[in-house]
């Protein structure tokens, strides 16, 4: 199965896929707004404006595996992203990254990019995955990784 193929819930609770992000290249992450990381929103939002014209989004998909660190409501989430991050990049409904019950996304994008050690397992929030413009997952960055320190590989994928 693709990746354009696999069926995504909106922040909003609407269905869809992942197709119309076909031809670009994506970064992917989990997401939590009580996390320390939640800094790192804002730089998402920095690399989603700089590069959305050029063919590059970034995808937010909340999850509470993690030290229940995820707001309960979607609503609630998308809120907060929004007041206080300035996030505007698409967010999807919270979901689970590892276990039984992980998102058939994060199936596959663990298993195309593994982690330390070759495990596949998430370790923590803001886990990221970079996608080329074929829907190849090409690299995961740890949550220590800052959107700022993965700039040079979304403009080699861009082409710049």
């Amino acid at each position: 199965m693709s990746l354009y193929d696999i069926g995504v819930k909106t922040i909003k609770g609407e269905q869809q896929t992942l197709s119309p992000y076909k031809g670009q290249v994506l970064l992917i992450v989990n997401t939590a707004t009580k996390c320390g990381f939640a800094p790192q929103f804002k730089g998402l939002q920095k690399l989603h404006d700089e590069y959305k014209d050029q063919g590059f989004a970034v995808l937010g998909f909340p999850s509470s595996q993690f030290m229940n660190q995820e707001l309960e409501d979607n609503a609630e989430i998308a809120q907060s992203c929004e007041l206080n991050f300035g996030v505007n990049f698409p967010l999807y409904a919270k979901i689970d990254v590892n276990g039984d019950t992980a998102h058939p996304l994060f199936q596959k994008l663990k298993k195309e990019a593994r982690g330390l050690l070759g495990s596949q397992r998430i370790k923590w929030n803001f886990t990221k995955f970079l996608v080329n413009k074929d829907g190849q997952v090409v690299k995961r960055f740890g949550p220590n990784v800052t959107p700022e320190k993965i700039n040079d590989e979304i403009q080699a994928l861009l082409g710049k």
